[in-house]
């Protein structure tokens, strides 16, 4: 893929760094992902994918801009509100960098519709803020084979893996699925929302910029990537973990448990 001018100025720091180069950045520019909310998580993610200059980004959702959304959701601006975040999404990379195609699909996704819209796309990255979300985007990404980047946050902490189910590692184990890290969703108010607990704005830039991050990671293909593995993040103490997790072979996706 030739670079124009105005691209190799761009994109020179990746140009020059090593692991990514001329050709990883080829790949970010022929790559396509979905992102799954254009909210806290999604709002950093979204701007450094389409800083770093991936093809095309989907962005999955049927919200509205409203103004508590603001002290978190920096892709969006006090002039935004009232309007679909996909709107106000697509309007941001726009000014960003023009070379990167938006995608809008403006919809809740659900178990019925899920393995529609993650079908075709390079990776998905899931910065829902419900189980019931996750649960529908980690099956439907089994599925149709596709690399999930998946986070979480809470109050002050957060959540970040990487599922490749439908892979198996060096032994012919399968990859772990989500539901192998967590079998069920917890019972209904057990996890408060936001709207409830409330959450540091800046925790959603920590956590979404790490997925942008990781999905860098998986298009380009270099370093250890977080299959198999969840980094927690404590934005109280100010630490990080990263613990292991492994297949569960009574899962309901690719266990005996399977459907």
């Amino acid at each position: 893929m030739a670079l124009s001018r105005d691209e190799l100025e761009r994109y020179a720091r990746h140009i020059v760094l090593r692991h990514v180069g001329g050709e990883g950045q080829a790949k970010l520019m022929a790559a396509r992902v979905l992102v799954i909310g254009a909210g806290g998580l999604g709002s950093p993610l979204i701007q450094y994918l389409a800083a770093a200059g991936v093809g095309e980004i989907g962005i999955v959702d049927d919200d509205h801009v409203s103004l508590s959304n603001l002290q978190r959701q920096v892709l969006h601006g006090t002039p935004d509100l009232g309007r679909l975040k996909t709107d106000s999404a697509h309007d941001a990379v726009a000014r960003l960098n023009p070379h990167v195609k938006i995608t809008a699909i403006n919809t809740r996704l659900s178990s019925k519709n899920a393995r529609a819209i993650v079908a075709g796309w390079d990776v998905v990255a899931d910065g829902s803020d419900n189980f019931e979300t996750r649960y529908a985007v980690s099956d439907a990404c089994f599925h149709e084979a596709r690399p999930l980047v998946s986070a979480a946050v809470g109050a002050f902490d957060g959540s970040l893996t990487t599922l490749r189910p439908f892979e198996k590692d060096a032994h012919g184990t399968p990859n772990p699925t989500y539901r192998c890290l967590f079998p069920e969703a917890p019972p209904a108010g057990a996890v408060p929302a936001c709207s409830e607990a409330g959450v540091l704005g800046a925790l959603t830039g920590i956590l979404g910029t790490m997925m942008a991050l990781e999905v860098l990671r998986e298009i380009i293909g270099f370093g250890d990537g977080l299959v198999g593995r969840v980094v927690l993040f404590d934005g109280l103490g100010m630490r990080f973990e990263t613990m292991a997790y492994a297949w569960d072979p009574e899962n309901m996706l690719n266990g005996s448990g399977a459907l």
